[in-house]
């Protein structure tokens, strides 16, 4: 087990409430996967995970299937002491004070509010306010995105490039026009996503890497494998395993990439997936973790990252300004390729359309067929994504009040402080080697 009390509870909490919600960390792919993001120690796993109940609840789908099993849920909070763990776990984050402390402390709030959320689901506790489960994930309170701005870079970018969208009203078929002929061919994912991988590397060896200290220079920046997926739900998953270790013990970092196979994308916006997904986003940010974990550099707290979080909103920030990181700019309009200036804004609308989803949802309770109206006529966004955003992302418990509005939360506060701070201060910063921080906390250490 891990080595503190307060670990122990960390792990008991995170575990419990992923197994409660129909996860399984231990499972290598996303379609098992769900709110425990990594288990990358060589830490026993907790009670959460291990008692008997648990597999019941996770084999049935938990709190996410559409008829959950309450006799086998019953029996697992009955076996388990879910609730007092989250309680342990807030209380231990105040006693710890501090940096870590701080972190804790917000992380027990989100945990909290994702058991909140499951006993309203359960019918035995009250209704959650959605304020309140953003706060939890954000540090902020919801609001509606606005895609005027965007909308009106990307209609002078298109016309720029032959697909006249002078008018509003020739905006979406300039886009999905621009999109058609740039389309990834699906049998090509995996050798168009290792080139990307490879430019990108180079691009963050040259831009981001001399800001980070040494010790982490040499660290396995994409080890990943792409897996296409027939059918998902979802039209991606990144799924860092981190726990095979070379014959002299050392991590290899490593991790996949499952992808929907039907997934409608072109290819500039495939390289600003990849930026995302890799590197220097996820891939890169979970494997300097890990090291840095393994070097004594930042807690456990480190190894078991989390979903809903206010980590998680940093995590996405991260990720969304991987590209511009990775070309050592601040801002899209720097980029050298319109047509990756338009991907990277139609891939920010599609940002902005999580958050709207969420919001048409759960603020305005906007029935599911308009909200994807909405989503595909003011964010440009292809009909497969307007329908899996305002369906079963938008209409889950903690997907579409806690995990959609997270990733424009994050990528305006990355980029804010991007623009604030140079390089050498604020990388080192957003990839925990100023020590582990959230999209609150961060603020603190640039201090």
């Amino acid at each position: 087990m891990a080595d503190s009390t307060l670990d122990r509870s960390l792990a008991q909490a995170i575990l419990g409430i992923d197994t409660l919600w129909g996860g399984d960390v231990m499972c290598q792919s996303g379609t098992g996967r769900f709110i425990a993001d990594s288990w990358f120690s060589d830490a026993a796993l907790p009670q959460s995970y291990m008692d008997p109940t648990a597999e019941a609840v996770r084999s049935s789908g938990g709190l996410s299937a559409k008829e959950p099993d309450q006799e086998a849920i019953g029996a697992y909070l009955k076996a388990v002491d879910l609730d007092g763990a989250i309680r342990r776990l807030g209380e231990g984050g105040e006693a710890e004070g501090g940096l870590r402390g701080e972190f804790l402390s917000s992380l027990a709030e989100s945990v909290r509010v994702m058991w909140d959320l499951g006993m309203e689901v359960m019918g035995r506790g009250e209704p959650v306010a959605y304020e309140r489960s953003v706060a939890a994930s954000c540090a902020k309170a919801p609001t509606p995105s606005n895609p005027a701005p965007k909308r009106e870079q990307l209609g002078s970018l298109l016309t720029s490039a032959g697909y006249p969208a002078d008018e509003e009203s020739q905006l979406l078929e300039a886009v999905d026009a621009w999109r058609g002929e740039r389309m990834v061919p699906h049998k090509s994912l995996g050798t168009l996503a290792s080139a990307f991988i490879a430019q990108l590397d180079a691009l963050t060896v040259e831009n981001l890497v001399p800001h980070l200290p040494k010790e982490v220079w040499e660290v396995p920046r994409s080890n990943v494998t792409f897996v296409p997926i027939e059918n998902a739900w979802f039209s991606g998953s990144m799924n860092y395993i981190g726990r095979a270790r070379t014959p002299q013990g050392e991590p290899e970092y490593e991790a996949s990439y499952e992808i929907n196979a039907s997934l409608e994308i072109s290819i500039p916006e495939f390289e600003e997936l990849v930026s995302h997904e890799v590197v220097p986003g996820h891939v890169t940010t979970f494997a300097l973790l890990q090291h840095l974990n393994r070097i004594g550099e930042v807690g456990f707290e480190a190894t078991i990252l989390t979903m809903n979080s206010r980590f998680s909103t940093l995590a996405e920030g991260i990720a969304n300004n991987a590209a511009l990181m990775a070309h050592g700019i601040t801002e899209l309009d720097d980029l050298p390729d319109d047509d990756l200036k338009i991907g990277m804004l139609l891939s920010r609308l599609q940002d902005d359309a999580k958050n709207q989803a969420s919001y048409l949802t759960w603020a305005e309770k906007v029935p599911q067929p308009e909200v994807q109206t909405a989503l595909r006529r003011d964010f440009l966004v292809s009909e497969e994504r307007a329908e899996k955003l305002s369906g079963p992302w938008a209409m889950h418990p903690l997907l579409g009040r806690m995990y959609l509005p997270s990733y424009r939360a994050g990528t305006e506060k990355v980029a804010e402080l991007r623009r604030q701070y140079p390089a050498a201060k604020i990388l080192p910063a957003l990839f925990g080697c100023k020590g582990m921080v959230d999209i609150a906390t961060i603020d603190g250490v640039l201090e």
